[in-house]
């Protein structure tokens, strides 16, 4: 009967310590989606900023767009997909990964895939996707800029090498609370409605803004800090939704520790009330056989 209880207490601290751990992680998941999800609306007035720049560009030279949409569409495709590095995930990596097979393959074109994240570059390659490369994903905000300049090194030297496919972003972007879903964005070549739109955008209190210098040169420098921009926020909001699927699984690990707890106590208690009981009836024996 000892034996058995010093059993339930030592299942009792071991499920304490992990209980410990796991509202630490929960903690440090909760902290970084706040700082991906503040980068994400640091970055809305400076991508309003490159709107109304290549507004200013597009209307100055409407003709020469760089990137923008042709009447001949590529027959090849490449595709960046967000994932993680990390496990206690649930289905993150499965969700993104699922999704963007099944968009690349309604395309009926060449397919060549970068996993952003070791966990879904396994997933890419169990879908039968070809996958160029793998990137490491960043432990923190700061890690995001260096990330998305090597992405853009290397998408844009295998744009030149391959006659400028069309390049797709797939990645989970948070909705509300611990909710995520799939996100798709074809990042190039630019949509020519979109570049209308920004064409016809004013300039803030009615001002009048022009270029000042080469136009080409300008318009091509706002293009990349688009490219720049759309990335990051892909890359943050993948994060964050990342950190929310891990807080989720968390939550539900915590619930599951306290209500195991909460059994291996009572089951204790039960341990050292029948273990007194037992002494208590020897000693009353005892007594019984003296008198």
């Amino acid at each position: 009967m000892n034996d058995n209880a010093e059993s339930l207490r030592r299942k009792i601290q071991g499920g304490q310590d992990l209980w410990a751990v796991v509202r630490t992680m929960k903690a440090v998941a909760a902290s970084s989606i706040g700082q991906y999800e503040n980068s994400v609306r640091a970055l809305a007035d400076y991508y309003r900023s490159i709107e109304l720049g290549l507004g200013v560009c597009l209307r100055e030279q409407a003709q020469t767009i760089p990137f923008a949409e042709k009447k001949q569409n590529s027959k090849s495709i490449d595709a960046i997909v967000f994932g993680s590095d990390q496990g206690l995930v649930g289905q993150f990596n499965d969700i993104v990964a699922d999704f963007a097979h099944d968009k690349l393959t309604s395309l009926s074109k060449t397919c060549r895939v970068w996993a952003v994240g070791e966990r879904v570059h396994g997933r890419l390659l169990d879908a039968g996707l070809s996958v160029l490369g793998l990137f490491e994903l960043p432990s923190s905000v700061e890690g995001i800029v260096p990330l998305v300049a090597e992405i853009l090194v290397e998408t844009q030297s295998q744009r030149q090498l391959n006659q400028a496919p069309e390049l797709y972003l797939f990645y989970n972007r948070p909705q509300s609370a611990a909710v995520y879903e799939p996100f798709a964005q074809r990042l190039l070549p630019l949509d020519r409605e979109w570049l209308v739109s920004l064409g016809q955008l004013s300039w803030p209190n009615g001002r009048y803004a022009q270029v000042i210098g080469s136009g080409t040169e300008t318009l091509r420098a706002l293009i990349n800090e688009y490219l720049f921009v759309s990335l990051f926020r892909a890359c943050a909001e993948s994060l964050a939704s990342e950190n929310a699927s891990r807080l989720a699984a968390m939550q539900r690990a915590d619930q599951n520790i306290d209500q195991l707890l909460s059994e291996l106590n009572l089951s204790y208690h039960r341990q050292r009330k029948s273990s007194i009981d037992a002494e208590l009836f020897d000693v009353i024996a005892a007594f019984d056989s003296l008198k």
